[in-house]
């Protein structure tokens, strides 16, 4: 029987801002539920036990949590988990699977900011939209997400997959300004519009723009039109992991045919990639 959260009804004096470290699938295996219900959570700073906070029921021991309601103001959900699987049937907040080395978390609403942050392994599902930095590197890192999967039907804010090393990214929506921006590797897939200054800093990784030629920084060169064969592989992955965009595209599922590279940033080095349909 899976673990099942949801928030108590809210009062006057019901906390802001609610850290959900620690709660996940591997630290409440074999717990009972009167333990689980100690945990320890920070409500605007304080800690507080989990129960005094959310209805807690069922148990831990299949690997599953579902966090039912609205989560928006629970950040760090799913961060630093490792095996198991987190379902929520709602909103959720800020910093949702940072750090996320396993597993998979599902979000039926919207994602705040920071969605993914340092990912490192694992599958991030969100069916709405997602904030400012998704699956980027958090605040003083060099480097951004190292593995995993992250898929957003909806659209995204600014930075999306800044400074990424490894992964993937796809939005299903459009984008803010600097996607991809000092892009280490890695791919970041835009099905909608992509925002200003996409690629800016790029040292290598792909940004794959499925609807439109996105705006470019000038230190950009334009390459050949041809047909990477990696993209189809990508496609069929994607699909796997429920990605819709992975139909985009002149109703080409796999992503064949011909595609317009471009080549930058070439103040970064220029080993980085830029696709998109060529004009017709």
């Amino acid at each position: 029987m899976p673990l099942s959260l949801a928030p108590l009804a809210p009062t006057p004096d019901a906390p802001l801002s609610i850290e959900f470290d620690g709660i996940v699938p591997d630290r409440v295996a074999g717990l009972s539920i009167a333990a689980i219900g100690r945990l320890p959570v920070l409500a605007d700073g304080v800690p507080r036990p989990l129960a005094d906070l959310f209805v807690v029921a069922g148990d831990g021991g299949d690997g599953l949590i579902i966090c039912d309601g609205d989560f928006s103001r629970v950040h760090r959900l799913a961060a630093g988990m490792c095996r198991g699987t987190m379902h929520v049937r709602g909103p959720v907040g800020r910093h949702a699977a940072e750090g996320m080395s396993g597993g998979t978390l599902t979000v039926d609403g919207d994602a705040g900011d920071w969605l993914a942050a340092a990912l490192a392994g694992g599958i991030v599902r969100v069916a709405g939209n997602a904030g400012d930095n998704a699956a980027a590197a958090l605040p003083g890192s060099r480097a951004g997400v190292s593995g995993g999967i992250v898929v957003i039907d909806g659209g995204v804010g600014s930075l999306a997959g800044a400074r990424m090393r490894r992964g993937v990214l796809a939005i299903g929506g459009g984008c803010g300004a600097g996607a991809a921006f000092e892009l280490l590797a890695g791919t970041v897939i835009v099905a909608g519009r992509v925002g200003p200054r996409s690629g800016m800093g790029m040292r290598r990784g792909s940004l794959v723009a499925l609807s439109s030629q996105p705006e470019l920084p000038p230190a950009f060169r334009r390459g050949a039109i041809w047909s990477p064969g990696f993209l189809p592989l990508l496609a069929g992955r994607l699909a796997a992991a429920g990605f819709r965009g992975a139909s985009a595209g002149d109703g080409a599922s796999a992503w064949g045919g011909a595609w317009q590279q471009w080549h930058g940033d070439l103040l970064a080095g220029g080993r980085g990639e830029v696709f998109h349909r060529p004009a017709r």
